[in-house]
């Protein structure tokens, strides 16, 4: 009974949104107008329903988008590593594990460095980069803020979309229904 309650929300809801996202997609110079010069879309849906808005940006935007799964780039980076190497490395920066995902100082590639690399190579391939299952850098230290002002994101000819599993209470934005989220420099679509 659950599962058709959120299905019936998501049938209702997603209309709306992606005729939001569409029109946003195509007006770029408004976009960046609303966003505060943001190069960015945030696209919020309730985290029980990111299959099915994943699902459905995948048929809409399949000859348009390339879609960037931030879970499949943090299996990589690990693999990248093997995992001995990357357990011992996060046992040793215990202290500071965010500078396992994001460390500007350190001359390696870092999960942040594969992603910015990843929405750069849709980028030249002439796709709108889409980031899914952004949950999985909860605990990374790697905030979508970071994603959005990055210079490579800020000068792309097409906005960036993130696909946002969140929730509205009290009128704030609550990704994955927990965190507080900031002042973006993106347009919402909630």
């Amino acid at each position: 009974m659950a599962t058709r309650r959120y299905a019936m929300s998501y049938m209702v809801e997603h209309k709306r949104k992606f005729d939001d996202l569409k029109f946003n997609i195509e007006n770029i110079d408004q976009l960046k107008r609303k966003s505060n010069g943001g190069n960015s879309i945030l696209f919020s849906f309730p985290p029980r329903e990111e299959r099915l808005y994943i699902d459905k940006a995948e048929e809409l935007y399949k000859d348009q988008a390339a879609f960037i799964d931030l879970a499949k780039l943090l299996v990589d980076f690990i693999d990248d590593e093997g995992w001995e190497a990357f357990e011992e490395y996060y046992k040793t920066m215990a202290s500071s594990p965010h500078k396992v995902f994001h460390d500007d100082e350190a001359p390696e590639t870092d999960l942040f460095d594969m992603i910015v690399s990843n929405i750069e190579t849709a980028s030249k391939k002439g796709r709108i980069p889409f980031l899914l299952r952004t949950g999985c850098l909860y605990g990374t230290g790697i905030e979508n803020q970071n994603i959005l002002e990055h210079k490579t994101v800020m000068a792309l000819p097409t906005p960036l979309v993130i696909f946002y599993p969140s929730s509205i209470q009290d009128g704030n934005l609550s990704f994955l229904n927990c965190k507080s989220a900031s002042k973006y420099r993106c347009t919402l679509i909630k």
